[in-house]
C-alpha cells in the first residue's frame, strides 16, 4: 500500500512541476506578446531614423524595453520569494539540547525560497546590467557593438543618471544573490528582502518621473507603484507555485498574501492614478496621445487583477481551506499571465514619451516643478499649498494608523493616555505645516525657508511624536502571532527592538553625534547641493532630519522602551551639552563670507528676493533663535516625567515599607507579589483574541 502511494505521489509531483513550467511558458509569452504590441502602439520601435543623427540601432530598440521586462519581472520574483520566507510562511521556534525555546528559525521550504530568490536575484543582476548597456547606447546613439567595445560605457555609467543608478540595481542585487545562499535565519531573510526592495527604486525613480511636470507628485507616486507590484506580483508567483508543488501550510501563506495583497492592489490603484495625472494633465490626452492609450490599457488589466483579487477572498481562500489546493493554483495561473502581460505593458509605457508641454518650460519650473511663486508674505506661507505626496502619505498612513491602535485598545477594555494622543497629532500638524503650505513652496527657493522647516522637522515634530509613544501603543494594540513561536507584526518589532543595530544607533552617544554633526556634514559639504539639486536628494534630507531628530528626542525623553534609558540628571545633562552646537551652527551660518550651494540658489533665484548671501544669514539667525522652543519644551517634559517618576517611586516605597510593618510580612514579598502580578498581566494581554 505505501508503494502505491507514493507513486500516486510522483506523478502528482510531475505533472505540477509541469503545471508551474507551462505557466511560466505562458506567463512570458503574454508579457513579450504586450510588450510587443505597446511597442508598436507606442511608436517607440517604428521612430523614423533622421540621417545624420546617431542611431542606436534596432537590437538597442528591441533589447532595451525587452531586458526592463526582464528586469522587472526578475525583482518581483526576488521579492515575491523572500517575502515568502520571511513573512508568508511559519517560522519555526528553536529549542536548544536542554528544552530552552532560543529565537526562531526558518522552515526547509522558506530556506528553499531563499535559496531560490539568490538564483533570481543573479537573474536580476544579469537583467539590470543588460538593460545599462542598452541605456547607455540608446542615450549615445551607438551601436551596442560600438558601446561595449569602446570606452563610452564606462565614461558615461557615471555621468548618466540612469547608468549610475542601474549600476546601484547590479551592485545591490548581485550583493543580494551572494547573502541568500548561506541565508537561514527569519532576521536574515527580512534584512535581504529590506536590501531588494531599496533596489526595485533607483531605476524606475531616474525615469519619465524625474523629468514630469510636477516631479515632486511623480517620484514619490512611482516609487510607491513599484514598491507595492514588486510583493503583489512575485507573491502570487511564490504562492501559486507553493500550491502545485508542496501545498503545505498553503492556507496560512494564502491568508497571509491575500491580505498583503489588498493593500498592494490599493497602493497600486492610487499611486498609478497619480502618475497618470502628473504626466496627463488633460484627460483628453488618454484618448489622443499614443502614452495615453497604453495607459488606459494598463488601467484596464489592473481592473481585471482587482476581479482577480476579488474572486481570491471569496472563492479561492475558502476552498484553500477546505483543502482543496488547486483551486487556488488554477486561478493564480490565469491571474500571473495577466500580471506578466501588465509587466510587459509597463515596460512598453516606460520606453513611450508621455505628451510635451503645450508649453515651452522656464528654467526655474524645470529645476521645481512649478512656476516662480510671487512675493513671500506671512499670508502666501500659509495659502499657497504645495502638495507633497512623500509627506501626505507619511502623515495619513502614521494618523491612521495611530487611531486603529487606539481604537482596537479602546474596544477592548483598556485605556490610552488622552494626552499622547494628543501629542502625536499636533506632531503630525507641524510636519503638515512645513511641508505641504507654502512653506513648502518657498523653502527651495529661500534658504531661510528651508532653514526654518528643518528646525521644524528636525527639533520640533519629533518632540510631539516622541511623546506620543507610537511603540507602546503598537506592543499593546498588535495581536500574538497566532502559531507559537512564529514571527508576526509584534514579534518582528520587539525583535527590532532588542536588535544589536538599535543597541548601537539608541546609544546616547551614537544618537547624538548622528543628530550633531549630520547638520554640519550636509550644510558644509557639496552634500547640500547636490540634495536641492535632486527631488530624490531633497526627499531624503527631510526624511533624515527628522529620523535623526527622532531618534536623539527617543533617547532624551524615553517614553518608548529603549535599549539603554539615562537617568534623569543624565538627560538634563544631554540637552544642555548638546543645544548649544545648534547655536554654534546659526552663528556660522551668520558669518559666512560665501553662499552655500550657489549654483542652486542662482538657478532659483527670484527676483523679488534679497540677496543670497544675506537670505542664508537670515536662515542662521533663525537656526540659532530657533533651538531655544525645543529646549523649553523639553525641559517642561522632563521635569513633569521626572516629578511623576519621583511619585511612583515613593508610592512603591511605602508600600513596601507598609508591607514590612504587616504581622509576618516581609519587604520581598512586596516585589514577588508584584512581579506575579505583572506577568500575569502580560499572560493575559499576549493571549490570542
Amino acid at each position: 500500500m505505501s508503494t502505491q502511494g507514493t507513486s500516486d505521489v510522483k506523478p502528482d509531483a510531475m505533472r505540477a512541476a509541469l503545471g508551474v513550467w507551462r505557466a511560466a511558458a505562458i506567463a512570458a509569452v503574454a508579457c513579450g506578446a504586450v510588450l510587443v504590441g505597446g511597442l508598436v502602439l507606442g511608436g517607440s520601435v517604428t521612430e523614423k531614423v533622421i540621417p545624420g543623427l546617431g542611431d542606436a540601432g534596432a537590437l538597442t530598440r528591441w533589447g532595451l524595453p525587452a531586458s526592463r521586462a526582464a528586469m522587472d519581472l526578475l525583482s518581483a520574483l526576488t521579492v515575491g520569494a523572500l517575502i515568502a520566507a520571511a513573512a508568508l510562511l511559519p517560522i519555526e521556534g528553536g529549542r536548544s539540547a536542554e528544552g530552552v525555546r532560543g529565537p526562531g528559525r526558518l522552515s526547509k521550504d522558506a530556506v528553499g525560497y531563499v535559496h531560490a530568490a539568490s538564483w533570481l536575484a543573479a537573474g536580476w543582476a544579469a537583467a539590470a546590467a543588460a538593460t545599462l548597456v542598452f541605456t547607455v547606447a540608446d542615450v549615445l546613439g551607438q551601436p551596442v557593438e560600438q558601446v561595449v567595445t569602446g570606452s563610452e560605457l564606462s565614461s558615461y555609467v557615471g555621468s548618466l543618471p540612469q547608468g549610475t543608478a542601474l549600476m546601484i540595481v547590479v551592485l545591490l542585487a548581485v550583493v543580494v544573490a551572494l547573502l541568500a545562499r548561506t541565508t537561514t535565519t527569519p532576521a536574515a531573510a527580512f534584512g535581504l528582502l529590506a536590501l531588494a526592495g531599496i533596489a526595485l527604486l533607483p531605476a524606475p525613480l531616474t525615469g519619465h518621473s524625474a523629468s514630469a511636470a510636477n516631479h515632486t507628485v511623480a517620484t514619490t507616486g512611482v516609487a510607491l507603484h513599484v514598491a507595492a507590484v514588486a510583493p503583489w506580483v512575485g507573491g502570487l508567483a511564490v504562492v501559486g507555485v507553493h500550491a502545485l508543488l508542496r501545498r503545505d501550510r498553503l492556507p496560512v501563506m494564502a491568508d497571509r498574501f491575500s491580505r498583503m495583497a489588498l493593500w498592494c492592489y490599493v497602493t497600486v490603484g492610487a499611486s498609478g492614478l497619480v502618475n497618470v495625472i502628473a504626466r496627463l494633465p488633460d484627460p483628453v490626452e488618454l484618448v489622443e496621445t499614443n502614452y495615453g492609450r497604453l495607459a488606459l490599457g494598463k488601467i484596464a488589466l489592473f481592473c481585471a487583477l482587482g476581479w482577480f483579487g476579488w474572486w481570491h477572498r471569496n472563492r479561492t481562500l475558502p476552498a484553500v481551506a477546505a483543502g482543496k489546493p488547486w483551486s487556488f493554483a488554477r486561478l493564480a495561473s490565469v491571474e500571473a499571465v495577466v500580471m506578466a502581460a501588465t509587466m510587459g505593458l509597463a515596460a512598453a509605457l516606460a520606453r513611450t514619451a508621455p505628451p510635451a508641454p503645450t508649453e515651452p518650460e522656464s528654467a526655474v519650473k524645470a529645476q521645481l516643478g512649478y512656476d516662480m511663486p510671487p512675493e513671500i508674505t506671512p499670508a502666501r506661507l500659509a495659502t499657497l499649498w504645495q502638495l507633497d505626496l512623500f509627506f501626505v502619505v507619511l502623515v495619513v498612513v502614521l494618523g491612521g494608523l495611530y487611531l486603529a491602535a487606539v481604537v482596537r485598545l479602546r474596544r477592548r477594555g483598556d485605556a490610552w493616555p488622552l494626552g499622547r494622543t494628543v501629542s502625536w497629532f499636533i506632531g503630525l500638524a507641524t510636519m503638515v505645516a512645513v511641508t505641504q503650505t507654502g512653506v513648502a513652496k518657498y523653502a527651495p527657493i529661500l534658504f531661510s525657508v528651508h532653514m526654518a522647516q528643518h528646525m521644524v522637522l528636525n527639533m520640533l515634530t519629533p518632540i510631539f511624536l516622541v511623546l506620543g509613544a507610537p511603540v507602546t501603543l503598537a506592543l499593546r494594540a498588535l495581536k500574538p502571532a497566532r502559531v507559537r513561536g512564529d514571527r508576526g507584526p509584534r514579534e518582528w518589532l520587539t525583535a527590532m527592538l532588542h536588535s544589536r543595530y538599535v543597541a548601537v544607533i539608541a546609544h546616547p552617544a551614537v544618537a547624538t553625534v548622528i543628530f550633531v554633526v549630520s547638520t554640519f556634514a550636509l550644510y558644509f559639504t557639496s552634500l547640500f547641493e547636490s540634495a536641492m539639486r535632486n527631488h530624490l536628494g531633497h526627499m531624503a534630507m527631510s526624511a533624515h532630519f527628522l529620523l535623526a531628530g527622532g531618534l536623539f528626542f527617543w533617547v532624551l525623553l524615553g517614553v518608548d522602551p529603549a535599549p539603554k534609558k539615562l537617568p534623569y540628571p543624565g538627560r538634563l545633562l544631554l540637552l544642555f551639552v548638546t543645544m548649544p552646537f545648534h547655536a554654534f551652527f546659526g552663528i556660522a551660518l551668520m558669518n559666512l563670507s560665501q553662499a552655500l550651494a550657489r549654483g542652486w540658489y542662482a538657478t532659483v533665484d527670484p527676483q523679488w528676493g534679497t540677496t543670497i548671501l544675506k537670505d542664508q544669514h537670515t536662515g542662521g539667525a533663525i537656526a540659532w533663535g530657533f533651538g531655544e522652543v525645543p529646549t523649553f519644551l523639553v525641559l517642561i517634559v522632563l521635569a513633569f516625567q521626572w516629578y511623576l517618576h519621583d511619585q511612583r517611586q515613593a508610592r512603591r516605597l511605602d508600600r513596601k515599607a507598609d508591607r514590612a510593618a504587616a504581622p509576618g510580612g516581609r519587604p520581598e514579598d512586596d516585589d514577588l507579589a508584584a512581579y506575579n502580578a505583572r506577568l500575569a498581566k502580560l499572560a493575559e494581554r499576549d493571549k490570542p483574541e
